[in-house]
């Protein structure tokens, strides 16, 4: 693995990496910090353009196969841990193309299920958002549509978050209108997750073509969004909670998604609840 040793703060794709972690901007290219996700990124095909490791962890890197033409920066651990966001940083970093995700495939439509789909309305908490992309991934989701407000997939702490799993879950950012004209269009019905006045999630039919549209962890779906949504849904809780949080309450409606389709597919018999 052939590599180029820097001294200096000022080198300019320390400046890029920098500036791709403090803040991401669609369209450009985007940080990731740690081994594990230097390999999930690799693996998921992403194009790396610069791979940034201390000399301390230079051996133990040359276990990940990098794609040929990688330029790789061998650089101090202490000025490496001075870009990155981390409390207790990997010395190992990278700038990466994030996909370029289309409607396509957020519908999921070469697929023969009916698409599973996320609207996310106004999220603020990236660890919240990277751990529904985890979610997503882990129960069949299609795709996850972040509406204006909501902060990016590729901010560091969100793609931690999601363990590699935003490198594989299509994410893209339309305005409301759009995304709501398309999962119409599409035939998708879509469920608002509110902890009031709404149909508990398991008298729902969620087999068929359905998406939940998630909204901020203080104030919820914002009145103007849940206007253009089909329905409401809520997860019932009998303990002594108001509502639940953000990426808990979607990952609980994905996977009570997830458990109606495969009764659909494989019979009540094999997913009784309670049973393995």
């Amino acid at each position: 693995m052939p590599f180029r040793i820097v001294q200096s703060k000022q080198n300019s794709r320390l400046k890029e990496l920098r500036r791709a972690l403090s803040a991401p901007v669609r369209g450009g290219m985007a940080g990731i910090e740690g081994p594990n996700l230097l390999h999930e990124a690799i693996r998921a095909g992403l194009r790396i353009h610069c791979v940034f490791v201390s000399a301390e962890e230079l051996a133990s890197e040359r276990e990940n196969a990098l794609p040929a033409g990688t330029e790789v920066l061998l650089l101090p651990r202490q000025l490496l841990r001075s870009v990155l966001t981390t409390e207790a940083p990997q010395p190992v970093a990278a700038l990466v193309d994030p996909p370029d995700w289309t409607w396509a495939q957020v519908l999921g439509v070469t697929q023969n299920t009916a698409p599973l789909i996320l609207v996310l309305a106004g999220l603020q908490d990236p660890g919240n958002l990277g751990t529904i992309l985890r979610s997503a991934e882990a129960f069949g989701a299609n795709g996850v549509i972040c509406l204006p407000g909501t902060v990016s997939a590729w901010n560091p702490k969100a793609v931690r978050a999601s363990a590699g799993s935003v490198f594989r879950v299509p994410v893209i950012t339309p305005t409301p209108e759009s995304a709501f004209a398309h999962l119409r269009e599409a035939g998708i019905e879509t469920l608002v997750a509110t902890a009031t006045a709404a149909t508990a999630a398991d008298g729902v039919r969620l087999a068929h073509a359905t998406a939940f549209v998630i909204g901020n962890e203080g104030n919820g779906v914002p009145d103007e969004i849940a206007a253009l949504a089909g329905g409401a849904i809520r997860v019932p809780c009998p303990g002594r909670v108001e509502s639940l949080n953000a990426a808990v309450a979607a990952s609980v409606l994905l996977y009570e998604a997830s458990q109606q389709r495969s009764m659909q597919t494989d019979g009540p018999a094999r997913h009784r609840r309670g049973q393995p």
